[in-house]
C-alpha cells in the first residue's frame, strides 16, 4: 500500500471534521497563539492545540468579569486557527467544568483534558499524569466537564504512571463511557518522562479497545514515521509536538509524502526566511518577553543550519528584538554566501 493509502485523509471530534489528519500537540512555552498562527501559515496541520493552560488561573481570571493574564496569555486566538482545541489541566471537578464552560464560551471548537504532563510541579498538585493513579477522580472529572458544555470535549494521556501500572486502555475506555469525542495517547509512562522511546504497541492495544478516534503521539520525526505509526497502530490521526519546534515544515512535508511519496528538506534560504517571519510575527503582535522567545527558538531553529551555534551564540548576547533581526540577517548573508 502507499503512504496515501495507509493514512487517514480526515477524522472528526464530534462535529468537527480535521483535514488533514494531522494534531498540533499542546506544549508548554511554545504553542502559544504566534506559534500556531506561524505553523498554519505552513500548511498541512489539521488541529491546532493551545498550550496547556491551569483551569484554577482560567476560572481565578475571568471572575468579577475582567479578564486576566491567564486567558489573554494562554487562551487568546484567531480565526485563522481553526479548528483549535483549548487544553486545561487540573484536578477539580467542578473547577474543569467552570473552566470549560469559558473556554466554550471564549469560541473554542473543542476542549481538551491534561492527564499526560510528566512535570514535577503540575504531578505534585494531582494534575497532569499524577492522575493517572487516581482512575475514580478521573471519571469524576470527564463527567463534570462532559456535562458542562456542548461543544466536543477529548482528553490526552500517557500510557500509566509506570511500566508495572498502565491504564491507556482502561483510561480510554473511561473516556467513551463518558461521552467525549477522542482521545489522545502518548505511549511513554510518566516515570520516562521523555527518555527512552516511545511503544507504539501501546497506542494498537488502545485503539483496539474503544470505537473513538485515537490519535497517536510519540517520536514522529519525520513523514514516514507518521505513516509508520498508522500502519502499526491503526490510529486515526498524528499528534506532533517536539519535532514541530525544530522542523515547523513537518506537517507540509507530510501532505508532500502522502501525495508525492516525497517531500521538500528546507535549503538554507528556506531556514532563514522562516525564521525571520518568526521572529517578525513575535514583534508585530507585540508578543511579552519576545526577545526571549527568539533565543528560545533560536535554539529550535537552528538544528541542521550550518555552523548554527554561531548564531545561537550570537543572538544569546542580543539585547532586543531589532539586534536578533539583524544579527540573525548578518549570518544568512555569510552562510547563504558560502
Amino acid at each position: 500500500m502507499t503512504p496515501a493509502e495507509i493514512f487517514p485523509k480526515r477524522f472528526s471530534i464530534g462535529p468537527i471534521r480535521i483535514q488533514p489528519a494531522t494534531v498540533l500537540a499542546p506544549m508548554a512555552g511554545v504553542t502559544d497563539t504566534v506559534f500556531r498562527q506561524f505553523i498554519r501559515d505552513q500548511g498541512g496541520c489539521g488541529l491546532m492545540m493551545t498550550e496547556f493552560t491551569s483551569s484554577h488561573g482560567v476560572v481565578a481570571s475571568t471572575r468579577g468579569g475582567k479578564a486576566s493574564r491567564t486567558v489573554k496569555k494562554y487562551l487568546c486566538f484567531e480565526e485563522r486557527e481553526r479548528p483549535i482545541s483549548a487544553q486545561l489541566f487540573g484536578s477539580d471537578p467542578v473547577v474543569l467544568g467552570e473552566a470549560a464552560r469559558i473556554c466554550e464560551d471564549l469560541g473554542f471548537d473543542i476542549v481538551d483534558i491534561n492527564f499526560g504532563c510528566p512535570v514535577k510541579k503540575v504531578v505534585t498538585c494531582n494534575g497532569g499524569s499524577g492522575l493517572l493513579r487516581d482512575l475514580p477522580l478521573v471519571e469524576r472529572i470527564l463527567r463534570t466537564v462532559r456535562a458542562a458544555i456542548r461543544i466536543p470535549l477529548t482528553c490526552k494521556f500517557r500510557a500509566g504512571w509506570n511500566d508495572r501500572e498502565l491504564v491507556m486502555v482502561r483510561m480510554g475506555q473511561l473516556a467513551e463511557e463518558c461521552g467525549l469525542a477522542a482521545v489522545a495517547l502518548h505511549p511513554r509512562t510518566r516515570e520516562q518522562g521523555y527518555a527512552g522511546t516511545a511503544d507504539w504497541t501501546r497506542i494498537a492495544a488502545l485503539k483496539a479497545s474503544v470505537r473513538m478516534p485515537v490519535i497517536g503521539n510519540g517520536d514522529i520525526l519525520t513523514p514516514e514515521d507518521a505513516v509508520r505509526m498508522v500502519r502499526e497502530t491503526g490510529c486515526d490521526a498524528v499528534m506532533i509536538g517536539r519535532a514541530a519546534s525544530s522542523n515547523p515544515w513537518i506537517f507540509r512535508q507530510i501532505a508532500q509524502y502522502l501525495e508525492h511519496g516525497a517531500y521538500d528538506q528546507p535549503t538554507e534560504a528556506m531556514r532563514y526566511q522562516t525564521m525571520r517571519r518568526y521572529f517578525e510575527m513575535l514583534v508585530e503582535r507585540e508578543t511579552p518577553d519576545a526577545i526571549g522567545k527568539m533565543k528560545q527558538f533560536t535554539t529550535y531553529f537552528t538544528h541542521g543550519v550550518r555552523n548554527g551555534a554561531k548564531l545561537r551564540s550570537s543572538i544569546y548576547h542580543a539585547t532586543d528584538a531589532a539586534e536578533v533581526l539583524g544579527r540573525v540577517d548578518e549570518f544568512f548573508t555569510v552562510e547563504l554566501a558560502a
